[in-house]
């Protein structure tokens, strides 16, 4: 991603000019009513734009009843916003004209930019170069446009290509979108008239070759009718606006709430380390997400549906949802779906028995609150909910309405709009189609899913979501003797040697060995080992290249005499050669084999280029990329960040005592993440690992017993 070249155009100037500014160009506008060029006339003035319409086309004298001009160099003075619909070889000189005009902003329509290979990477570049040396701010290329849904002359401005705009009015509403898919757009608007849910302003940010997702949210922040950011995101191109995007919502009060494609891992090239294979694209997204304080959806329905459970409620305290139901069927669902994602239904308060005592509802059980066989009352139905909001144990409510949400709204859906402003989120799962009902919820601000599993979503997002962490020291002790481990070293890879060096300047400790080139040095370390420590010696292989030793007959374990040694050390030179015949061989390193230990873990770090620092644990091992037993957080982390991602991973449980085992010394644990995520702060290092870590018993520590580390390349 290129640097931004924000110092061309003033806040206020570029928020006006982009979102709602009064003067805008078609650069390339058709007469033609079928193309796509002529569709951004037809919607500015078919919804509400109040600004005035310059036209841009050197082959017709006027289109539509307007005139036109041959060129950007003819328009008058005082646009704004330039919507380029040309060809993309054109749409360089055509940035230039608008830098000469003084139009500080331009939406790129045209393709044929960096998706389209080199070429088109290139011909990218310089549009980025022409609008830089012109200062004028960009949105795409490929970008369908900027919409804005309010009434004439207070944010009507629908300067778009997208389709949907062929409706014949847009619904207003208090959620932004910003977009990396133009047809994501359209989808937006219909689905959420579908539902009466509106947007305030809808962005398509296409190639994002200056302005940015983070960028354009900051920039929505400031509109009073926004109240919440919905992010639709193909991949994450600029990690740090995010960052800011998601700080300044917080500050304001305002939630962003992303869909993320891509969770799949196939076609991503893996990292040498296991780390690599375990903080995949997708895993590290989600902490990344999660670190700056943005709900993650993974549905397009909670997408558009959750919003009203983030707006104006207070962050949760734990995960305890209550769930009331006019449907037995229909509560199980919910409350099913919310068991799969470990949501605890919450027992009924003392104060809602005695609401339902009174009401004649007998039999009901500790949990789901079921006013099905009773028949639903809207008296009933208003005291259950309020006194379910009351109870300062319930993190959030949810009710599912059955039939009657059809054909008797006023019973149960009625009521309902009391909590539209509740300091606790209500979700309303419909059982029935019920659009009526829906829209008349939509419509006063609360979240009405269309389906279970949607609506567990939804509150799972709204349970999970925490403020942006604020930054946690990232100076490591040793960080100096961390560089010259790092500059004595020859190529990418560290062999384990300096990986163990670099592992023990940050305090995590691991057995002490040597190396030997020859079956006599073998023999001798091995005898000195079992003389000194009466262990059995582990043997391995000593190279910066090979990275899974074990996988290609690299590691010998128990070895207990001068005959074993040298048998070993035939058996992993002979191994290695006709596996690797092209690695570089240091030696063979020698050590006591460890024991005492109660379970074993790893801890690796990994720089993205674009989400940044991260940290990994999981269970340890040669199996650890098929369990997937693991968890990712931003790097660093503090103490209790450690502790709470040892809670997560369901292999180290082991360590905590289970079933009359020996306890771990889960503190040195903790520390040991810790330690390895204050990697951090050494910018030459792209990932490291410890696997596995032995967690000895309480008081007696951790050890590293294998150990590599990954620099960046010179």
């Amino acid at each position: 991603m290129m640097d931004r070249w924000a110092g061309a155009v003033d806040r206020d100037t570029l928020r006006g000019a982009l979102l709602s500014p009064r003067k805008v160009a078609l650069v390339g506008a058709s007469a033609d009513p079928a193309k796509t060029t002529a569709r951004p006339l037809r919607y500015l003035r078919r919804h509400g734009f109040s600004g005035e319409i310059l036209l841009v086309n050197p082959g017709r004298p006027e289109i539509e009843g307007m005139p036109t001009v041959p060129s950007i160099l003819d328009l008058p003075d005082g646009v704004e916003h330039a919507f380029l619909m040309v060809r993309a070889d054109a749409v360089a000189d055509a940035v230039v004209a608008c830098g000469a005009k003084g139009i500080p902003v331009a939406t790129i329509l045209s393709d044929g930019f960096a998706e389209a290979g080199e070429e088109g990477m290139a011909r990218q570049q310089r549009v980025a170069e022409s609008a830089r040396s012109a200062g004028v701010r960009l949105l795409g290329p490929n970008s369908i446009g900027v919409i804005g849904t309010g009434r004439p002359g207070e944010g009507a401005f629908a300067m778009s290509a997208n389709a949907a705009l062929e409706a014949e009015s847009l619904l207003r509403g208090r959620l932004g979108v910003v977009s990396q898919s133009g047809s994501i757009i359209g989808a937006m608007i219909s689905q959420g008239a579908s539902r009466g849910i509106g947007f305030s302003s809808l962005v398509s940010v296409g190639n994002e070759i200056d302005l940015s997702v983070g960028a354009i949210g900051a920039l929505m922040l400031d509109d009073p009718r926004t109240e919440a950011i919905l992010l639709f995101l193909e991949s994450i191109r600029d990690g740090a606006s995010l960052a800011q995007l998601a700080q300044a919502a917080d500050t304001r009060g305002k939630p962003v709430i992303a869909y993320k494609l891509g969770r799949s891992e196939a076609g991503r090239a893996l990292a040498a380390t296991h780390t690599g294979a375990l903080a995949g694209e997708d895993t590290l997204v989600s902490a990344f997400l999660a670190d700056l304080g943005i709900a993650r959806v993974r549905s397009f329905e909670a997408l558009i549906e959750a919003p009203p459970l983030f707006i104006h409620t207070g962050a949760p305290r734990g995960r305890r949802v209550a769930v009331a139901t006019t449907t037995g069927g229909g509560g199980a669902m919910l409350v099913d779906s919310l068991g799969t994602l470990n949501i605890e239904i919450a027992t009924i308060p003392a104060a809602v028995r005695v609401t339902l005592d009174s009401a004649g509802i007998e039999g009901h059980g500790d949990r789901l609150v079921d006013l099905t066989l009773a028949g639903t009352r809207p008296e009933v139905v208003r005291d259950v909910i309020s006194g379910l909001m009351a109870d300062p144990s319930i993190d959030a409510v949810a009710i599912v309405v059955g039939s009657s949400a059809e054909f008797y709204p006023d019973l149960a859906v009625a009521p309902l709009l009391d909590f539209a402003d509740a300091p606790k989120p209500l979700a309303i799962y419909l059982v029935p189609a019920a659009e009526a009902s829906r829209r008349r919820l939509s419509e006063a601000g609360l979240a009405v899913f269309r389906t279970p599993e949607a609506c567990a979503e939804g509150v799972g997002a709204y349970l999970d979501r925490r403020p942006p962490r604020p930054p946690c020291d990232t100076d490591p002790a040793g960080l100096n003797e961390i560089e010259a481990i790092l500059a004595g070293a020859e190529g990418e890879a560290l062999d384990e040697v300096r990986g163990r060096a670099v592992f023990a300047a940050l305090g995590v400790p691991g057995p002490q060995g040597s190396v030997v080139t020859s079956e006599e040095e073998c023999t001798a370390a091995v005898e000195r080992i079992v003389k000194g420590t009466g262990a059995p010696a582990v043997l391995k292989i000593l190279s910066a290249g090979i990275t899974h030793k074990s996988d290609i007959g690299g590691v010998v374990l128990g070895v207990e005499d001068a005959a074993a040694a040298r048998a070993a050390y035939w058996k992993i030179t002979e191994a290695v050669a006709r596996a690797r015949p092209d690695a570089r061989i240091d030696g063979v390193l020698v050590q006591a084999m460890a024991s005492g230990g109660v379970a074993e873990a790893l801890i690796g770090f990994r720089r993205d280029p674009t989400l940044g620092p991260m940290v990994v644990l999981g269970a340890g091992g040669i199996f650890t990329e098929i369990y997937r037993d693991s968890v990712v957080r931003c790097a660093p982390v503090d103490r209790d960040i450690a502790r709470a991602m040892i809670d997560e991973v369901r292999g180290l449980r082991i360590a905590s005592g289970y079933r009359g085992r020996a306890v771990g010394d889960m503190d040195a644990l903790a520390e040991a993440v810790v330690a390895v995520s204050r990697l951090a702060a050494c910018e030459n290092v792209t990932e490291a690992e410890i696997n596995p870590l032995l967690i000895k018993t309480v008081g007696e520590g951790v050890a590293a017993l294998d150990a590599l580390v990954v620099r960046r390349e010179k």
